[in-house]
């Protein structure tokens, strides 16, 4: 903070002013999000606050309101293995994302511009754009650092003292306190764990925290004139040869281990050519150019085969409504890579993915042959209902590919986003 200013952003009186609540309950019922320990979702905490809310406002001001428990969410990683989220109830969401809003900005002028995650205005396109340009001067080995589980090693006393750089009401820093120390619950009715370290990611102030955290390491890198960029715990630093690689690799590792008392995740952790290495899903190749990793690859056909699964209790307009859905958020992230063969080449086999999940759903040889002549196939073609080749083995074959033809999938909305308009 420069020169005092903004303290008054730094009180709980802030935090709890009537137009930033307004502000904070937008902002949690836009995020929608699951119910808490209590079970109760939007609607039931917007009543139970029309009820309670002047009881809750004084237990806050008087420094007596205690955070419920936390409840615990195990949700995969692309890397394999479960993170676990600490997923706050709806009352406590809007009371982190109130302290959120008063708060970031007392920090967000001071935090590095090598910072992208979790900030207004940035994103993890501006990461991989700016990874790009360090490519293109030259610096084509990468330094990626893991830190172990790094939401759930945070140093509570590192930490609050960071805060209280900036934050000198007493109740404020009790209450985040309180919030970093609330127990997880694994089931409902469990007695949940204090916690002593960590700050769950689940709830609105999470990120913010990570990166008052993280920031003296952004420094630390500035300090000493690398090239980096940091996606809250993803951090690659650029450098222009194995060696110089070698030797930041094994600097850095003992200064977060010995100022941020976070653990480096050795096994996770190394360096390697850009083209090697993946970093939030993209992969940098030498020449500048942007693709995607295998992981995401491997991540997308995982998601094909499940939606594409035939056993699943769906009309056809929800296959599909289901579909778009998810490759068109994928295709919106992924759309900024320049190199897009892998992406392509995956065309046919989404599509035979597809028409494999019809023929299972027409079930019998009178379904099939119905279902063929409905779509336009006509003649010796038709013999194919009584097939005995399996699923897989059909839908490559060309009766399948006349009834589900390209131009056929695509009026139906089975889209594949990646095909440009002329290219259809």
């Amino acid at each position: 903070m420069h020169n005092g200013e903004n303290t008054e952003a730094a009180t709980l009186e802030a935090v709890l002013s009537r137009e930033n609540l307004k502000a904070a309950w937008m902002a949690v019922k836009a995020n929608r999000g699951s119910a808490g320990v209590d079970g109760m979702g939007i609607e039931a905490t917007l009543e139970h606050l029309r009820m309670h809310w002047d009881s809750i406002a004084g237990k806050l001001q008087a420094g007596k309101y205690r955070p419920a428990a936390v409840k615990a969410v195990d949700i995969p990683k692309a890397s394999g293995g479960s993170r676990r989220l600490g997923i706050p109830n709806v009352q406590d969401r809007l009371i982190q994302q109130a302290v959120h809003q008063s708060l970031s900005p007392l920090w967000e002028e001071e935090f590095s511009d090598h910072s992208y995650g979790f900030r207004p205005g940035r994103s993890a396109h501006d990461a991989i754009r700016a990874a790009q340009e360090f490519v293109n001067s030259g610096k084509t080995w990468v330094v990626d650092i893991d830190l172990k589980s790094f939401f759930d090693e945070v140093n509570h006393d590192i930490l609050m003292d960071r805060v209280k750089e900036k934050v000198k009401d007493k109740r404020l820093l009790r209450l985040i306190g309180d919030y970093l120390r609330a127990p997880l619950k694994v089931e409902r009715h469990a007695k949940g764990t204090k916690r002593t370290k960590g700050t769950p990611q689940g709830g609105p102030l999470s990120p913010l925290l990570a990166n008052i955290y993280l920031d003296p390491l952004d420094k630390e890198l500035e300090e000493r004139g690398l090239s980096f960029v940091r996606y809250a715990d993803d951090i690659a630093i650029f450098v222009s040869s194995e060696r110089s690689a070698l030797r930041v690799l094994e600097k850095v590792t003992s200064w977060i281990e010995k100022h941020l008392k976070v653990p480096v995740n050795r096994d996770k952790s190394g360096s390697g050519p850009t083209d090697e290495s993946a970093l939030l899903g993209f992969r940098l190749y030498k020449d500048g150019r942007i693709g995607v990793s295998p992981k995401s690859i491997d991540k997308l056909k995982q998601e094909v085969r499940r939606l594409w699964n035939a056993q699943q209790s769906l009309s056809s307009a929800q296959l599909r409504a289901q579909w778009r859905r998810y490759i068109t958020g994928w295709w919106n992230y992924f759309e900024l890579a320049d190199w897009r063969r892998e992406v392509e080449n995956l065309t046919g086999w989404i599509r035979r993915h597809i028409r494999k999940c019809f023929w299972i759903r027409w079930k019998t040889p009178r379904g099939r042959l119905n279902a063929l002549k409905r779509l336009g196939v006509k003649g010796r073609p038709l013999g194919i209902a009584y097939t005995g080749l399996g699923p897989w083995a059909v839908a490559s074959q060309w009766a399948m590919q006349q009834a589900l033809k390209n131009a056929t999938l695509r009026k139906y909305g089975f889209v594949l986003p990646w095909i440009s308009a002329d290219a259809r």
